[in-house]
């Protein structure tokens, strides 16, 4: 930094022109206030100069400045160029403002400028991130020719749009694919509650695609290890990532933690913790908090919420969700009511429907029904069926009929198609006998066409997740799994009848 003021006090000295040369170098420290101040000094920029610029201000902020700078251009003759439209496409998209990037897709458009690919590519994914996937696509099938890139920022915007039916066609239909492109699916999948597609995918990245996991592979896939409880392939991936150098980065090793939290390996979560001190952050946190809740282990949650309250970092919306869930499980309502309102008060946060819903839960559990029911009533927020699940569900723990109704009536206008509702309130009547609000569940059910869903199951075996329901023959191998069902119940049945005789031998024995 020094060298470049001495070379600029020297130009400036002997009436030199290095400015293009200085602007270039402090771009790349880069100090873009001194860039600037140089750049404001020059009669006429070239426009090689106004991308470096707004490129500068598209990665490293404020963004703002690149419309104005682009803006400039046009008032000083310097038309922009498709470099200059591909950053400003992107910035448009970064900032969430559809208003401006239709703006600047009419001035593309006007300009006359010969076809880019890079361009497109950028408006594109542009449309795609500000959720606009019509214009995306349509835009997408006027492109002379398609890079990589461009598939994948279509595939990307379907994905987040969560229209996962049409990322899966368009992948298909790639010519060519490369590991973003798979990592791309697996992401989308994992973000949209697709967990089991998410980790074929995974696993076919590399044995079909040929394609080995990046960082940002294993980050994706590990959320949907959690959720599935798939351990045996979470540890394998954990070996991969940690043989390849990738829990230096932050992602995955909090998407590790979480998945060792969720799956109940405590120990090494903690473990994990300890082990990247230096680079967790406050998801870290939350995510060993989380772990500590769910699990029952709410001293230990709690304790956790201390010490980063005493290392003085800022808790967020999440880690009260946390800590509230670690009171619920302890049924400790005290401190629960104080950190709610502790979130309020002290750090400013707004309570959302998770945080409701854990005070729901907190009183709900230690039996405080009506309390709880007024809580609902008294909400800023309108609840939702989460919220009257919740309060439903203690009802049916403590077997009170009188808010048990209340619930069930906000939930059968909130989610008339639901069947859980309607089978909760019944077991409440039926637990206490009251068996002409059993009957009358039933023909609210038959009048309304609810129907009972079938539920299921899931094993991981041989690092894939098979789903399964009763009497489910969907399965290529169906026949050999019932032949060998037909062998466990029949090694029980045998098995029972042996104990059965020796207990009755024994009886005898003693008998006589």
């Amino acid at each position: 930094m020094n060298q470049l003021k001495q070379v600029h006090a020297f130009s400036l000295r002997n009436g030199l022109d290095y400015t293009h040369i200085l602007i270039t170098r402090l771009l790349e420290i880069p100090n873009i206030p001194y860039a600037r101040q140089l750049f404001d000094e020059i009669p006429q920029p070239t426009l090689s100069l106004y991308n470096r610029l707004i490129q500068a201000y598209s990665i490293h902020g404020p963004q703002h400045h690149c419309f104005s700078l682009y803006t400039h251009m046009y008032m000083h003759q310097c038309p922009p160029d498709p470099l200059t439209f591909t950053y400003i496409f992107s910035v448009c998209a970064s900032v969430s403002s559809t208003e401006l990037g239709r703006a600047v897709h009419a001035h593309y458009i006007l300009s006359g400028l010969k076809y880019d690919v890079f361009a497109m590519t950028a408006l594109v994914d542009m449309y795609a991130k500000l959720g606009l996937v019509e214009f995306a696509r349509r835009q997408f099938d006027r492109m002379q020719y398609k890079d990589v890139p461009t598939w994948n920022s279509m595939i990307a915007g379907y994905a987040r749009s969560g229209n996962m039916e049409e990322a899966e066609v368009l992948f298909k239909l790639m010519p060519l694919k490369n590991v973003v492109s798979w990592t791309t699916l697996v992401s989308g999948y994992s973000q949209n509650g697709q967990y089991v597609n998410a980790l074929n995918v995974f696993l076919s990245m590399e044995n079909v695609g040929g394609f080995r996991p990046n960082e940002v592979s294993v980050a994706s896939v590990l959320p949907a290890c959690a959720n599935l409880g798939a351990l045996e392939v979470g540890e394998r991936i954990a070996a991969y990532a940690r043989q390849n150098g990738y829990l230096n980065n932050v992602f995955v090793s909090n998407a590790l933690l979480e998945m060792y939290a969720k799956c109940g390996k405590l120990d090494v979560a903690i473990e994990l913790f300890d082990e990247i001190r230096c680079r967790r952050n406050l998801c870290s946190w939350n995510s060993m908090m989380m772990g500590f809740a769910t699990h029952g282990k709410y001293e230990e949650a709690l304790e956790l919420f201390d010490r980063l309250l005493r290392k003085r970092m800022v808790p967020d919306a999440i880690t009260f969700v946390a800590a509230l869930l670690a009171c619920t499980h302890g049924g400790k309502i005290a401190e629960g009511k104080e950190l709610f309102e502790l979130m309020k008060t002290k750090f400013r946060i707004i309570p959302k429907l998770e945080h409701y819903g854990c005070m729901v839960d907190l009183l709900g559990r230690s039996g405080k029904l009506h309390e709880a029911y007024n809580f609902v009533q008294n909400m800023p927020i309108k609840p939702d069926s989460i919220i009257w699940g919740t309060l439903l569900g203690a009802c049916s723990f403590h077997r009170n009929v009188e808010v048990a109704e209340k619930a069930a009536d906000a939930l059968f206008k909130l989610e008339p198609w639901n069947p859980g509702n309607y089978v909760i309130l019944s077991n409440i009547y039926a637990s206490k006998k009251n068996w002409d609000g059993v009957a009358r569940m039933r023909k609210m059910m038959k009048g309304s066409r609810v129907l009972k869903a079938a539920g299921y199951s899931s094993i991981e075996e041989a690092g894939q997740i098979h789903k399964f329901i009763v009497e489910d023959k969907s399965h290529p191998r169906f026949s050999e799994i019932y032949d060998a069902l037909e062998d466990v119940y029949s090694n029980m049945k045998e098995k029972s009848l042996l104990e059965n005789k020796l207990d009755s031998e024994i009886g005898n024995y003693y008998s006589t």
